[in-house]
C-alpha cells in the first residue's frame, strides 16, 4: 500500500459555477464521497484550505520576504487535499475521477514518500521514526 495526496486545484470558472450552490448541499455531497472513502478503508486525511488565511514566505531573494497569501492566479492555488492509502497510483486516479464538484478543476495526484525510503542509519531519521512510533503514526 502507498499513500497518495490528491491536491484540489479549482479554476476561476469552477468557483463561478459553484458560487450559487447551497453550502449544505456541497457539504452533504462531499460528505457522501468521504464516507465512501472511509468505508473503503483508504481515507487517511481530508482538509480544505482557507482561501483568506494564508501567508507566503518567499525565499527567492537574499532574505525571506513575508507577504499575505494566497499568491498567484487561481489556477495556481490549492483549495484542499485528500491523503489516501491505496494499492496503486491507478486506484488513486480512480478515486479522483469520482470526486464531486470537479468541473473546471484539476486534481494533482502525488505519491507521499515514507520514512522507510530514507537512510535508516541517519540519526535524524531514527529520531523521527521513534517519535512516529510513540505517537502511533508507525
Amino acid at each position: 500500500m502507498s499513500k497518495y495526496m490528491l491536491i484540489m486545484r479549482p479554476t476561476d470558472e469552477a468557483f463561478a459555477i459553484f458560487a450559487d450552490v447551497d453550502f449544505d448541499e456541497i457539504v452533504t455531497t462531499i460528505g457522501r464521497f468521504n464516507d465512501e472513502l472511509i468505508r473503503a478503508g483508504v481515507l487517511l486525511a481530508a482538509e480544505g484550505l482557507d482561501p483568506e488565511e494564508s501567508v507566503v514566505v518567499d525565499f527567492t531573494g537574499e532574505a525571506p520576504v513575508i507577504s499575505d497569501g494566497p499568491y498567484g492566479e487561481t489556477k495556481e492555488l490549492f483549495s484542499g487535499y485528500y491523503i489516501l492509502e491505496v494499492a496503486s497510483r491507478q486506484e488513486a486516479v480512480e478515486w479522483a475521477k469520482r470526486m464531486p464538484y470537479t468541473e473546471h478543476s484539476k486534481i494533482e495526484i502525488r505519491r507521499v514518500t515514507g520514512i522507510d525510503e530514507l537512510p535508516q542509519d541517519n540519526p535524524w531519521v531514527q529520531k523521527e521514526r521513534k517519535w512516529r512510533e510513540s505517537t502511533g503514526q508507525l
